[in-house]
């Protein structure tokens, strides 16, 4: 999770959603030692203060999920969803079918087991090839080291996914929220609980 800098919002704030098409080249954190652009300085003009639910890696593109509430942030990644992340994957290198088929089974790469991964290959032309891989615990850089684990070289790397949220047809850069109605039957009685909790909160103050 990463934030924008400033004060903590209102326990009394209702919990909001955005999808936001990142595009490679910016760092999903508040503030980069090695002074890369974020995004959340190329943000900071269009939201609230907001966390990222997870992150994207520098050069990965597509949907990242943004809140203004903690607690929808960490629902959102709880394992127990079961929420899939999926991605489009474009590789240089020779695509076995079979190795790909085998990442239904999970695979250990550098003493990190992976959990099931559903891939694809989708396209080919010359020495790249189009894969979708889909995933669901969302490790370090997962999608990447398991492509090079493959002998494959991933060139471009695309999130168009995380749960019921699609990235469509957002454009790279641009940013949409997430209808509240949406969102509540998405998270169900997850969120209304968190709602009614945060509604409590505020009464007694």
């Amino acid at each position: 999770m990463s934030s924008f800098k400033g004060e903590s919002p209102p326990s009394a704030r209702p919990p909001r959603l955005w999808r936001y098409h990142k595009p490679s080249g910016l760092v999903v954190s508040h503030k980069d030692s090695e002074g890369r652009p974020t995004i959340f300085e190329a943000l900071k003009d269009k939201l609230p203060r907001v966390v990222s639910v997870g992150r994207l890696d520098l050069d990965t593109e597509g949907l990242l999920l943004l809140t203004n509430d903690g607690e929808t942030e960490r629902l959102l990644e709880l394992p127990a969803t079961g929420w899939v992340r999926r991605y489009r994957v474009r590789v240089k290198g020779k695509v076995d079918k079979k190795k790909l088929d085998s990442l239904k089974d999970g695979i250990e790469v550098d003493g990190i087991r992976y959990g099931p991964i559903e891939a694809r290959a989708d396209s080919a032309k010359g020495a790249n090839s189009w894969l979708t891989i889909a995933i669901r615990e969302g490790k370090n850089r997962e999608v990447r080291r398991v492509c090079e684990h493959l002998g494959l070289k991933v060139a471009r790397l695309i999130r168009v996914s995380f749960g019921p949220f699609q990235l469509g047809e957002l454009a790279r850069g641009a940013i949409e929220e997430v209808p509240a109605k949406a969102l509540a039957e998405q998270l169900g009685g997850n969120f209304k609980d968190s709602d009614a909790d945060r509604r409590r909160q505020v009464q007694r103050a």
